[in-house]
């Protein structure tokens, strides 16, 4: 179940499937982010912009979706290649007309995150604003926690904070089964990054789901996924999504 709107515009036509990307950097992408904080510019194939890929800008308007996907949104920091070009471009042939919703910051912990907090209140308005034209909220894709490993207390209270994100996101968009899809850290503080990586493989929630980033490439940085680990990541997000959540493929 999604959320959905009955406004049939012709931009709605065939109906978005749409899809919020949020979280932290990883989320948004550093793929390609060079030490001096410029994107190289390299879009693998995988990343392809395509006709039936569209993304809602940082103006709430409707585009074609292009990496760096997060570009308008993460404004702080240098945004190169994330997971979610590879991830919409993995599902498009299966789902059809693609809606991303980029709403990821880098650098933020899960706390601000909670409802009422300024990050909150754009991803949950830019979520109400994709369906205006049309279309139906298909999931969630959630990438954070390496802000929460430096500290006991982050960590400790990670799960509660997560189980309470995912409440509160279902009840203000009016879908109380929306499917969460969120990462498990590849990263972070060695001190408490396990402690948050079992507490994210931990939450049991009806159609919440965890795929794991451990063991994907990191950067220089040994903080931020390469280039090619996004890819791996978007279309690791789009099985999950496709084996758990996408209406069965008719037979031929």
């Amino acid at each position: 179940m999604g959320i959905a709107s009955s406004n049939q515009s012709t931009e709605s036509r065939p109906s978005k499937q749409i899809f919020i990307l949020s979280g932290q950097s990883n989320m948004a992408g550093r793929g390609g982010v060079n030490g001096h904080h410029k994107w190289d510019g390299v879009v693998p194939p995988e990343c392809s912009p395509d006709s039936s890929i569209l993304r809602l800008n940082a103006q709430l308007h409707w585009e074609s979706a292009r990496e760096p996907l997060h570009a308008d949104i993460d404004t702080k920091k240098a945004c190169g290649v994330g997971p979610g070009m590879s991830f919409a471009n993995a599902v498009r042939k299966r789902v059809g007309l693609v809606g991303l919703v980029p709403c990821a910051v880098g650098g933020t912990a899960i706390k601000e995150w909670a409802r009422g907090r300024p990050l909150y209140e754009n991803m949950v308005n830019r979520a109400k604003e994709s369906v205006k034209s049309g279309g139906e909220i298909k999931a969630l894709l959630w990438y954070q926690g390496e802000s929460d490993t430096s500290s006991y207390n982050d960590a400790k209270s990670y799960k509660d904070n997560m189980e309470s994100l995912i409440q509160n996101v279902r009840q203000d968009l009016g879908s109380p089964s929306l499917p969460i899809i969120q990462v498990a850290i590849a990263s972070g503080d060695s001190k408490y990054m396990e402690r948050v990586r079992e507490a994210q493989k931990e939450i049991d929630i009806p159609n919440v789901v965890c795929v794991d980033a451990k063991g994907l490439p990191l950067k220089e940085d040994h903080l931020h996924l390469t280039t090619e680990a996004q890819v791996s990541l978007g279309q690791m997000l789009a099985d999950a999504y496709l084996a758990n959540f996408a209406p069965p493929q008719a037979s031929s």
